[in-house]
């Protein structure tokens, strides 16, 4: 009898390590539906349908990413709810600058990561570690850039989005004074609403308490039904 209940835990242990060779359990929907139940603000919003006026270009739900692959099916920006109500008030704050937000990318599912990470070959300069998941899985991260209000183009930036290069490092020399401006404006506004901008990239920004939200695992979709 032992040996047998040996054998159905190194089964069952064999199943995990298939779902995630990386150790993880990240939340799946009915979890999440229950978490969100407790707590109101586990709740993935729809940035689009919650922020008048912002702006989205889905990169990975199109082939213009670093991957070359289209990641996702659908071209959608969620975010948990404090960290949507608080990318509301930066969008207020840039209004006010004339300049408005544009995101590349929030949330994301847990197995983007896993693949980002097998594309750079295990290299986390630019990538999240699948073994800790992102702040996008929690939905907590946005990747982000502006846009002039009047002439709906994108403020020019050191680097374009997602470039691996030292030159999208938030602290990087800028030459162009306008560019530098500009840099400097979306990080320190973004910083004044209760986020933090990531060491390699301008665009990357953590809200602040991501660490009181779980990894998930589960597609536009699924949200959606």
């Amino acid at each position: 009898m032992k040996t047998a209940s040996l054998i159905i835990l190194w089964i069952c242990s064999l199943s995990l390590a298939a779902q995630n060779k990386y150790g993880l359990n990240p939340m799946k929907i009915a979890e999440y539906q229950k978490s969100v139940k407790a707590n109101h603000d586990h709740e993935l919003v729809n940035v689009r349908d919650f922020i008048p006026g912002i702006e989205l270009d889905i990169r990975y739900a199109t082939t213009n990413n670093f991957t070359g692959a289209k990641i996702y099916n659908l071209a959608r920006a969620y975010a948990r709810k404090p960290v949507a109500e608080a990318l509301m008030r930066a969008q207020q704050d840039f209004n006010k600058l004339g300049y408005g937000i544009k995101i590349f990318d929030a949330y994301r599912p847990y197995s983007a990561t896993v693949k980002f990470y097998e594309v750079m070959k295990g290299d986390t300069t630019y990538v999240a570690n699948p073994y800790k998941g992102s702040r996008h899985n929690r939905g907590c991260a946005i990747d982000m850039s502006l846009i002039d209000l009047k002439t709906r183009q994108e403020l020019k930036m050191p680097t374009g989005y997602d470039a691996p290069v030292k030159e999208s490092w938030p602290t990087a020399p800028v030459a162009d004074p306008a560019v530098r401006k500009n840099r400097d404006t979306i990080i320190s506004v973004m910083e004044r609403n209760g986020f933090k901008v990531y060491i390699t990239e301008w665009w990357h920004f953590d809200y602040v308490g991501w660490d009181k939200f779980a990894v998930l695992n589960i597609d536009f979709e699924e949200l959606e039904k």
